[in-house]
């Protein structure tokens, strides 16, 4: 198992991932506190410096590019204001095809602005965020003019990735084009989604997390038994070849439906190279990116998922939306007992 691992990661600057998503951007400000304003009884803060971060369907196309030597394209929606500035300064920053970028004057770029501030001895403390964003879905024009550029793209790669935040990329046309594309041309279609998973029929594999599961299923996720439950639920509401649930701390369990979804194959990934958490921030987009990845290199749906899970176990180590990239994953493989893994690809849950 860990040797095919190691070919799979070495194999992942091969594959050609389209990225289709809600485009958010993360302006972090950081200032040192400086005095109370004679204007009124707040801060004020004297500027340090501001960073630019790529989230939402950015931070999933992010993690992919660090993986695939720059082979990755997004197709999304911005608006046409100061802050597309940003956003298409940071994705090219990180290596980002934005051919697939549509302008909407109509809509502002979606921006999660971060003020932090931090006094003398102590540690930096986030204030206060504002969030720039629209939640309707996008115009018949604009949506047109989507279709238009999937199909102009999509035989170009080899897997389609939807990053759904709810931010009104996803209606039920574009959706149904990626269906059609998906089918014409061969691609996996890997579905991240924080809304209705119902939507997205057909996909290779969904990635909810365990609260987006419940909320798809309409119970807890709190015992083996509804875990279960969950899996063969979701693959009957969704159509899908497989579901990942990524439950945190308990790991992962994929379900495959192998043409009989009331009966899937289930196993569980358990959580490699425990270590204190710092920030799940993005860590979704880690699993899905990976995973895609791996899957366009030959993985089986169990090898994705397993580099998926080792992946995240890096990024929850860092602050923000973090990526990773084949070497800190090579390396991240190499510290797992084989026999773990061996157990995990057996079926054997008992670690």
């Amino acid at each position: 198992m860990k040797e095919m691992l190691s070919k799979i990661i070495s194999k992942l600057s091969q594959g050609r991932i389209l990225v289709i998503g809600d485009l958010v951007i993360d302006e972090m400000i950081y200032g040192a506190t400086h005095r109370l304003s004679r204007e009124a009884p707040v801060l004020i803060l004297r500027h340090q410096r501001a960073d630019i971060i790529l989230g939402g369907g950015a931070n999933a196309a992010h993690n992919v590019s660090k993986l695939n030597a720059k082979r990755t394209t997004i197709v999304g929606v911005s608006g046409k204001d100061y802050y597309c500035s940003l956003l298409m300064d940071a994705l090219q920053r990180d290596g980002i095809d934005t051919a697939g970028l549509i302008q909407d004057e109509d809509r502002p770029t979606s921006t999660k602005t971060r003020i932090s501030g931090i006094a003398n001895h102590s540690v930096t403390q986030q204030i206060v965020r504002i969030d720039r964003e629209s939640s309707a879905p996008i115009s018949a024009q604009i949506e047109n003019r989507m279709l238009d550029t999937l199909t102009r793209l999509a035989p170009n790669f080899d897997a389609m990735l939807l990053s759904d935040y709810g931010l009104g990329v996803f209606t039920p046309a574009v959706i149904a084009h990626c269906q059609a594309l998906a089918k014409k041309h061969g691609l996996i279609m890997a579905v991240d989604s924080q809304q209705d998973l119902s939507a997205f029929q057909g996909a290779t594999v969904l990635t909810p997390n365990q609260p987006e599961a419940e909320k798809n299923v309409g119970y807890d996720l709190h015992t083996p038994e509804n875990v279960q439950q969950a899996g063969k639920d979701l693959l009957a509401k969704t159509s899908a070849d497989s579901v990942l649930i990524t439950r945190g701390e308990s790991g992962m369990t994929l379900f495959e439906s192998l043409g009989n979804p009331s009966q899937p194959k289930a196993t569980d990934i358990p959580v490699f190279n425990h270590s204190e958490v710092f920030d799940v921030t993005g860590a979704g987009d880690t699993v899905v990116g990976t995973l895609t990845l791996a899957l366009t290199a030959g993985a089986s749906l169990l090898e994705a998922s397993i580099l998926g899970n080792l992946a995240a176990s890096i990024v929850v180590k860092r602050f923000g939306a973090a990526t990773t990239n084949p070497q800190e994953l090579q390396a991240a493989l190499d510290s797992v007992d084989e026999s773990l893994l061996n157990r995990v690809s057996s079926g054997i849950l008992s670690a």
